[in-house]
């Protein structure tokens, strides 16, 4: 791949690893930080649910009570904090997959993906935890610190070292999941989109094009992973701001039922946009360098890359085709419902009416 014109350097090459970690520091680090607000309100619900119970008044009690720049506390370790995350996802993502699929030739595609994005963000928490504490404690308590500067040494006193990765095993327990269900759906929709809507290889279609795939997979994927992990977010939350000791009572006080809903529409509302655009510009800026987007990148291992064949790819057998078959195994079939449940509505509708 070397010396292919218009890339700046060969693709799986240590440049291309770091261009891969520079792109997913600028996509993760901009729209988490553009997302602030969001994030300020949902662990103010998390933390004070019955205060913050709604959006728009939530919204509006911190608005009144705090003044509007508490809307953008913490701002600083969204930017550093999930900037250094989405490096190691996202660079140490691309390293993996091409690891694994290089060592486990014989595995089909789910199982690298599953390996590739939690090796990857077992990583990315460490990389993020010590912001994160930072980042909830100014959010929630509004004189605990102004921001990275001030807070830092004021955690470092107070609970030394171990206090910045007091959350890491809830933060995995949260972002493992997530990031696993996240990528292999966005892996999955991007090639049913490909193979059942544009019906054409990516090559044929335009950068555009490219890039709208990459949007329509990516928001897919945030749901699915949002709902997954909304648990653990909110046991980390209630740890950080020291509302449990451990995760069993933090489970017992939230309670089961609050465990899955509580602030979760806050959540879609913000992580769908956020992945849609961390993987817009991730591969934008993969494009403009003239390399191709994170989802092709398996294909250099795979001798049916691109393939439209039904006995080489069970996707496009006509079983799947129709929406209904259970006869593929429960992994797959988890991480590409969302792909799978629109493409059997996009048929349903190209169906002439009767009558």
């Amino acid at each position: 791949m070397a010396g292919v014109e218009g890339r700046l350097c060969e693709e799986f090459s240590p440049a291309y690893y770091g261009l891969c970690t520079v792109g997913g520091m600028l996509s993760a680090g901009a729209t988490h930080l553009a997302i602030t607000p969001l994030d300020v309100l949902k662990v103010n619900m998390q933390v004070n649910p019955i205060k913050y119970n709604r959006m728009g008044t939530g919204f509006s009690t911190l608005w009144k009570e705090q003044g509007p720049s508490s809307l953008w506390r913490g701002w600083s370790g969204k930017l550093f904090g999930y900037g250094a995350q989405g490096g190691c996802r996202f660079g140490l993502y691309e390293y993996f997959k091409k690891l694994y699929s290089d060592a486990l030739i014989d595995q089909n595609k789910s199982t690298i993906f599953f390996l590739s994005s939690a090796s990857a963000q077992v990583f990315a928490d460490v990389a993020l935890c010590p912001f994160e504490a930072i980042k909830v404690r100014v959010q929630t308590q509004p004189y605990f610190a102004k921001g990275l500067v001030d807070g830092v040494p004021k955690l470092y006193s107070t609970e030394g070292i171990a206090g910045f990765y007091r959350g890491l095993l809830p933060l995995w327990g949260r972002n493992l999941p997530f990031t696993v269900i996240m990528f292999t759906t966005f892996e999955h929709s991007v090639d049913l989109i490909y193979r059942n809507i544009m019906q054409r290889r990516k090559e044929d279609c335009s950068r555009a094009q490219q890039l709208g795939v990459t949007c329509l997979a990516a928001y897919a994927a945030g749901a699915v992973g949002t709902v997954v992990s909304n648990p653990a977010d909110n046991i980390v939350s209630s740890l950080y701001n020291k509302k449990a000791a451990n995760v069993m009572q933090a489970v017992k006080n939230i309670g089961l039922v609050n465990l899955f809903t509580r602030s979760l529409p806050v959540r879609i509302t913000l992580v769908g946009p956020v992945v849609t655009l961390q993987w817009f510009f991730y591969d934008s800026i993969k494009v403009l360098c003239g390399l191709c987007p994170a989802h092709e990148l398996l294909q250099a291992s795979d001798p049916h890359a691109g393939s439209l064949d039904p006995d080489m790819d069970p996707f496009l057998r006509p079983e799947f085709r129709s929406g209904f078959s259970i006869a593929f195994r429960f992994e797959s079939s988890l991480t590409i419902l969302p792909a799978h449940l629109g493409l059997s509505i996009l048929e349903l509708a190209r169906r002439p009416r009767r009558g």
